[in-house]
């Protein structure tokens, strides 16, 4: 049976920075039998400026990817809990009292994060594969407490060796700016979070924000570290990223 038109917003980290996230989420939904459109004009859906109080520069970006996503149809499907944590409860503060508040209204309600989507709506028969590797799961901040995403990601990963990781939902350090902001607190919260990914024997480490896991790469490389970081959307894909 034929699944339904789904809109992709891939983010700008993974437009930029992790294009191989977005041909994998790209290829999981279509071989959920999802039609996959991607939107025209979408851009930065304005958390960054939000995140440090800059309203009035989220809210002019907020306001043109309502007007992209509302001149759309299906569900809006977002490969990162953070950037659809905005869409879904910050656009609604961004825009409360405003003639926009109902158009934020109708997005939000639209839009799921990529397991969300899978698992909950969609009831997809989808599972994970990392070919044989032992995999330790990386709960990040907004996805879990923002959007309450765990089930998910657990039920897709049924299938593959996985390993406990201590302290898997706690803050990886990154943050969004505040790694910026506060280079030394941010570090020493990732090295703690490392030692413990080492230490779990994993020899993957999958979490479902780039944002994150791109934060955790780089202090595994410094490292020298073996452990591959990849995206929840590469190992749902198999080979067809």
């Amino acid at each position: 049976m034929e699944g339904p038109q789904v809109q992709l917003v891939v983010t700008c980290l993974v437009d930029a920075l992790a294009p191989q996230v977005g041909r994998a989420t790209l290829a999981v939904l279509e071989n959920s039998g999802c039609r996959v459109d991607f939107p025209e004009g979408q851009t930065c859906c304005g958390q960054p400026a939000f995140n440090v109080g800059l309203t009035g520069q989220a809210r002019e970006m907020a306001a043109h990817t309502l007007d992209v996503l509302d001149a759309t149809e299906g569900p809006i499907v977002v490969p990162s809990g953070s950037c659809a944590q905005m869409i879904v409860h910050h656009y609604a503060e961004l825009f409360e009292g405003t003639d926009r508040a109902e158009q934020a209204g109708r997005v939000a309600e639209r839009t799921r994060e990529l397991t969300q989507f899978l698992v909950d709506d969609l009831g997809a028969d989808i599972t994970a594969s990392c070919d044989g590797c032992s995999v330790a799961y990386l709960y990040s901040c907004h996805g879990l407490r923002g959007l309450g995403l765990e089930a998910q990601a657990d039920r897709l990963l049924e299938s593959v060796d996985r390993v406990d990781l201590d302290g898997d939902k706690e803050c990886c350090g990154f943050g969004g700016l505040f790694s910026v902001e506060m280079p030394a607190i941010s570090a020493a919260i990732m090295d703690e979070k490392l030692d413990r990914v080492e230490a779990s024997g994993a020899e993957t480490l999958v979490g479902g924000d780039v944002s994150c896991l791109m934060h955790l790469e780089g202090g595994l490389r410094r490292r020298g570290s073996k452990v591959v970081v990849r995206h929840i959307a590469e190992l749902l894909a198999g080979g067809d990223e």
